[in-house]
Parts: structure tokens; C-alpha cells; sequence
């Protein structure tokens, strides 16, 4: 974008054509009061005026890092006035500690800040410019990250699954953008802690690029063709992983999440699998782990077959059993023991054929009455679930000649030794009657054309 010809309306104009938001949409800046988002919150101010059909929101976070944040926080509520945008300031409180890095959980803090503003189907607009895309992709190159790392930031990406986030001065200079905001006189904020190049951005903000740029005057512009060539790169891998993985996931009763079945993995091209396994973590929702992570567990999931592997990387935890992966939370929500009420023939004479009971925050026990498949036939006693069960304690599974004990069906029935206080149990007074999703004890069995309860998690 030429000098003479950069204008933020624009930019913004034109970006948001491209994702056609709909009428009603709001829009939503992270607005610091720094040059960069003070010259979008201009762009945005005169966008609004010709385009009434959408919502618009400031949100400035106020960090409390600096003698000067309520000074900061003034200006910006002072300057949404003038641009007639509403304003909301969001105060949070950034972790700190000897492990923990100041600027990462600034960051966190902020987008945890912005996310807390943003409804489904909202856009977020951040004003990320082409410097700082340059800065991004070295401190990927530092940390030794692949095409997904290098690909740095996208114009357009998914903020959450129900967000975008827009960045219209991706394609912007710094130089233009300050240009520009002494061109229209805007008073913009200088936050005093840009100039200490003890944080790793600053100091190639201050340090390392201007030397760059003296030498090679267009060195952002050709770093940002670089991270779109990565981009792209990362574009088709994500895509044959998404042809690939789906056949290597199977649906366990005991799990929320799909498992990953390891022989199949190990059928693919060995330069694949990486890949695979990274998709595989990221369609169960944790954040990625690094290359050296990511080398290692390869490498313990490659070892022999009876071997333990159990592997915790940050919120998640890896466990391989019986050539099958799970992954899961490091915390694990636990689950209350609760009297089962309702479930007889009352319930069913008053209209009500399904009952259910919250288990934790993302799951519920959900009763059924039904007449085929294997059903609980219940007589009187009080029936309660339950989480754990002494070994020894007997059960006929349907379907089975002969009663076991427990700790022998949980074998049977390939249910990994962490899933088994997780599993619901249904009891009848102190009988196991059924374990949710796997067997219902032969004795209590509803015969053909009995009707009975049938258990389920949803």
C-alpha cells in the first residue's frame, strides 16, 4: 500500500467486504490508544457513520503495569467520546511470577479480557501492522517453530469457533500509520514500557529492525510474502490431515473425546504422522506443543507396545492404552455421587419417558424408557449413582455366561485404569446393576417385551 494512499476507512472497508458480516454484527476493537489502534478507532469511527447496519464496540484493557494506565484509560474514554463509539474498560490483573513471562501473560490476560466482551458471531478488529508481522515471524524463527509458527498472522482468522478476528492494517508500515496520525493530528498514548528491550518484541522492535530496514528497506513487506507462502504451505497439510485423521478416531462409551487408534497411525508414512498427531491435538481442543514436544512423544509412542506412556505437556495429559491414545485435561472435573429419583412407573404414567442428571459442567446421565435393547428393569429399591467400586465386587455383564469381578470386567471391556472412577454406576439398594455405556447386569435385565430404563451420558 503506497504512502499517499493508505487510509484505515479503507482498509477496514475493504477487509470487511471480504467476510460480509451481517446486519447486526458488532464489531469490536482492542483499542490501547497507541498510534497503531488509535488510527483504526479513527477508521472505524468514520466507517461507522456510513454503515449504521453493524454494532461497534472499544474495549481497552486496563492492565495496571504502568503509573500511567489511568491516564491511558482517560484518554481512551475521552477520544471513543469524540469518535462517538461506545467504550468498555476491562481491568485485570497479570499473573507474575519467577517462570512466568511479563509479556505472555499480558497478552493472555488481554485476549481473556476481549473475549469476555464478544458474543457469538461478533468480529474482533486488532490493529497488527506489517512491522509487527515481522517481529512475529522472527520470534517464530527464534523459538524454531515450522510453517505453522512462521505463517505468523492472518488478515482474516478464527479468533474462537464462533469469532473472527480482522486485522486491517496487516498490510500497512508502521511509517504509514504514523504518517498518518500526525497528518489528521490524532493524539495517541506512548506507553513508556515499548522502550525497554529487556522484553524479546522491544528489543527488535528497537534493536534489530531498524538496523534490517536500513539495509533493506523492504524487508517487512517481503517477510509478510514469506509467512503467506507458509500460510499456504500449512493450508494444504491442514487439509490432507483433514482427509486422513477422521479414519484413525474412534468413539469410546467412557470418553467425551475421540480416541486416536495407533496401529492405524502407524500405517502412515512415518513423515505424516507428526502431522497427524498435531491434528489430532487440535481437534480435541489443547494448544499445541512444540517441535521438541511434539519429536518426543512420537518417540515414546513408537517405543514398544506394553510400554507406559504417560506424558503431561501444559493443560494435557497423553495416555497410550492398548494401541489406542487418549488425551485429556490435566484437571479432571470430578463427578458427584447423586440418588437417581423418578425413575419408576409414576414417572411414566405423568408423561415424562426421559430423565436426566447433571454429572459436571459438560456432561449429564440421561434415562430413557424404552422397550428394545439391553434395559434396566427396576423394582423398588432406592437407585443411586456411584463413582469407583471395590474390585471384588461381582456384576453379570448381558451378554456374558457368567458373572466376574469388577476389576476383571474392567479388562474385558479395554477401560483404561484412570477412566474407571469416571465411569457411571448404577446401583439398585447396594447391587451393581449397570455400568453407563458398557453392560447391565443379566439379573436385572428387562425381558422381551418388558420396557426399562437404558442409560446413557450426553
Amino acid at each position: 500500500m503506497a504512502q499517499d494512499s493508505f487510509c484505515p476507512t479503507k482498509a477496514l472497508t475493504q477487509l470487511l467486504a471480504r467476510v460480509a458480516p451481517e446486519p447486526g454484527t458488532k464489531l469490536v476493537l482492542a483499542y490501547s490508544g497507541g498510534v497503531d489502534s488509535e488510527v483504526l478507532a479513527y477508521g472505524l469511527s468514520r466507517f461507522a457513520k456510513v454503515h449504521p447496519e453493524y454494532h461497534y464496540l472499544l474495549v481497552h484493557v486496563h492492565h495496571g503495569l504502568s503509573g500511567n494506565a489511568g491516564a491511558w484509560q482517560a484518554h481512551c474514554e475521552r477520544r471513543a467520546h469524540d469518535y462517538g463509539l461506545p467504550i468498555v474498560v476491562k481491568s485485570v490483573t497479570v499473573a507474575s511470577g519467577a517462570r512466568i513471562s511479563l509479556e505472555a501473560a499480558a497478552r493472555e490476560a488481554r485476549y481473556d479480557a476481549l473475549l469476555s466482551e464478544l458474543a457469538p458471531g461478533d468480529i474482533l478488529l486488532t490493529a497488527h501492522h506489517q512491522d509487527d508481522q515481522l517481529e512475529t515471524l522472527l520470534l517464530a524463527l527464534k523459538r524454531g517453530l515450522g510453517p505453522k509458527g512462521l505463517a505468523a498472522m492472518g488478515e482474516v482468522q478464527a479468533f474462537t469457533p464462533d469469532n473472527l478476528l480482522l486485522r486491517p492494517l496487516l498490510t500497512c508500515s508502521r511509517a504509514q500509520i504514523e504518517a498518518f496520525a500526525k497528518a489528521q493530528g490524532l493524539e495517541h498514548i506512548e506507553d513508556e514500557s515499548n522502550q525497554d528491550s529487556r522484553f524479546d518484541r522491544n528489543f527488535l522492535r528497537n534493536e534489530v529492525l531498524p538496523t534490517l530496514t536500513a539495509r533493506w528497506p523492504a524487508f517487512a513487506a517481503t517477510a509478510s510474502r514469506s509467512a503467506q507462502l507458509c500460510a499456504e504451505q500449512q493450508a494444504l497439510i491442514d487439509e490432507e490431515v483433514s482427509l486422513r485423521l477422521p479414519a484413525m478416531l474412534m468413539s469410546v462409551p467412557y470418553s467425551r473425546q475421540p480416541v486416536l487408534d495407533l496401529s492405524v497411525l502407524a500405517q502412515e508414512p512415518k513423515r505424516w504422522r507428526p502431522h497427524l498427531l498435531r491434528g489430532f491435538i487440535e481437534h480435541s481442543g489443547f494448544a499445541l506443543p512444540s517441535a521438541a514436544q511434539l519429536a518426543d512423544i512420537m518417540a515414546q509412542l513408537e517405543a514398544k507396545a506394553d510400554a507406559q506412556v504417560a506424558i503431561r505437556i501444559k493443560s494435557m495429559v497423553l495416555r497410550r492404552f492398548q494401541q489406542s491414545l487418549y488425551l485429556d485435561p490435566v484437571e479432571v472435573e470430578l463427578r458427584c455421587e447423586q440418588v437417581l429419583s423418578g425413575l419408576s412407573l409414576d414417572t411414566l404414567s405423568q408423561g415424562a419417558s426421559e430423565l436426566s442428571w447433571p454429572l459436571d459442567s459438560h456432561s449429564k446421565l440421561v434415562a430413557k424408557w424404552g422397550m428394545t435393547g439391553p434395559r434396566l428393569r427396576l423394582e423398588g429399591d432406592e437407585v443411586t449413582l456411584r463413582f469407583g467400586a471395590p474390585g471384588a465386587l461381582r456384576c453379570h455383564p448381558h451378554g456374558r455366561d457368567k458373572g466376574r469381578e469388577l476389576k476383571k470386567l474392567w479388562q474385558e471391556f479395554a477401560v483404561p485404569p484412570w477412566e474407571r472412577g469416571r465411569i457411571p454406576l448404577i446401583f439398585a439398594g447396594e447391587h451393581l446393576v449397570a455400568a453407563v455405556g458398557l453392560w447391565v447386569d443379566k439379573r436385572y435385565l428387562a425381558a422381551e417385551g418388558e420396557g426399562g430404563w437404558q442409560f446413557s451420558l450426553s
